[in-house]
């Protein structure tokens, strides 16, 4: 039961980033990372850091998007014992209003490449570096609705 209890973990936390961050939760993210995690956004132009590093740059940055949806592949994890690496892919569309009724969409594809270990917490991320796959930006005649 071990490997499928690490496996759901990682799952869940690679989960939970998504969610804190199309939320604007970026405080919450700390609690995902280990102190030392070096993440790599350099792939789309952001800065490589520490956690505290990654958290100023997304709340600095995502505001000036209506909406963000990191939608998450299934993760190819690899497990050995209190470390792991998985890659997930995701695919985020970023929304933009522009007034006149006009929706800017930046949507990317990429790769997360994590590094994982487990601490007295549990699963932790220790390293997560974006791989990019492509971007395509528009802009549609189509208003930004909340539902």
């Amino acid at each position: 039961m071990t490997e499928i209890e690490d496996r759901l973990a990682i799952y869940d936390l690679i989960a939970r980033y998504a969610v804190l961050v199309d939320a604007g939760e970026f405080d919450a993210l700390t609690e995902l990372f280990t102190p030392d995690a070096v993440i790599n956004f350099s792939a789309f132009s952001g800065p490589v850091g520490d956690p505290a590093t990654i958290k100023e740059f997304l709340a600095s940055t995502l505001p000036m998007f209506a909406r963000t949806q990191h939608m998450m592949g299934l993760p190819l994890v690899n497990l050995a014992g209190d470390t792991a690496t998985a890659r997930t892919s995701c695919t985020n569309p970023m929304v933009m209003s522009h007034g006149d009724d006009k929706t800017g969409v930046w949507l990317i594809g990429l790769w997360y490449d994590d590094e994982f270990r487990r601490t007295s917490d549990g699963w932790r991320f220790t390293a997560r570096n974006q791989v990019r796959c492509y971007s395509v930006t528009g802009l549609t005649d189509t208003p930004l609705s909340a539902t």
